[in-house]
């Protein structure tokens, strides 16, 4: 099952996954909230709207903006809606 690892936590495993230009995307409700603090940064891209991101917190330390959604992705990017990414050091690992 794919899950999310940072800092020896997993922050997420689920099998319901969505790739868009490599970048994998989990169900947010999947996501274990209390690794996610809401981050006050944005930025938007032209094809999918703008994104909004959390930082990741796993016991005192923090990963900031390494993770985020689209809120209202754009038509070509429904998909996205309600989906999380992660990177800046965040381990994706697929099971086989």
């Amino acid at each position: 099952m794919p899950k999310a690892i940072w800092n020896e936590a997993i922050l997420v495993d689920s099998d319901d996954t969505v790739t868009v230009d490599g970048d994998v995307y989990f169900p947010l409700e999947s996501v274990n909230s209390n690794f996610l603090k809401k981050s006050s940064s944005t930025s938007t891209s032209p094809q999918k709207g703008k994104a909004f991101f959390y930082y990741v917190v796993v016991e005192d330390k923090v990963n900031r903006d390494a993770a985020w959604y689209y809120l209202d992705p754009q038509i070509e990017y429904g998909e996205l809606k309600n989906r999380i990414a992660f990177w800046k050091g965040v381990e994706l690992y697929k099971d086989s």
